[in-house]
């Protein structure tokens, strides 16, 4: 649905160093639809909301909306755009990605913390080692709480998407 009503435009694809070329009818999926500051802005115009493990934008969307093919809308309030970098891993995946990140360093210290959450100097007073396994966790955690905006501005989102094209 997203790239949908996207406008088009003719494109000449060039294969190699010839004059060959195929000439073919294109998306133009650079056009970069942000949302209107404003909406964002008023916090009663959104809830929070908590990914659960195995979940993925069209599953939230379906769940929140009823449309899965709204997951552009969770994405784009979110400034999130990639599947898997922006969106906290299930805990098979994310040990994978450790394991593979780290091998035998993975329960290594990373950095130091003091009680405020500041890194700071291993000799600092009251200085807690972090390993790159709490780390990683801790990362991944955070990508866990997204915005979810009221179901009663889909209508609105979609006419100012449509408007920004």
């Amino acid at each position: 649905m997203y790239f949908k009503d996207f406008p088009k435009f003719i494109y000449d694809f060039k294969y190699d160093d010839s004059a060959a070329t195929k000439t073919s009818v294109v998306k133009d999926i650079t056009r970069n639809i942000r949302f209107r500051k404003e909406i964002l802005a008023n916090i009663t115009l959104y809830d929070e909301y908590d990914i659960v493990d195995g979940e993925t934008p069209e599953i939230i969307a379906e769940k929140i909306y009823g449309n899965p093919e709204y997951h552009w809308i969770i994405m784009l309030v979110n400034d999130r755009y990639d599947y898997i970098t922006d969106f906290p891993l299930e805990e098979t995946a994310l040990v994978k990605v450790m394991q593979e990140k780290y091998g035998n360093s993975l329960y290594s210290i990373k950095h130091y913390v003091n009680s405020k959450g500041f890194v700071v100097n291993s000799n600092s007073p009251g200085a807690v080692g972090v390993t790159n396994e709490q780390w990683e966790r801790e990362q991944n955690e955070k990508k866990r709480r997204i915005k979810i905006v009221s179901k009663q501005l889909i209508g609105t989102i979609l006419r100012n998407y449509k408007e920004i094209l």
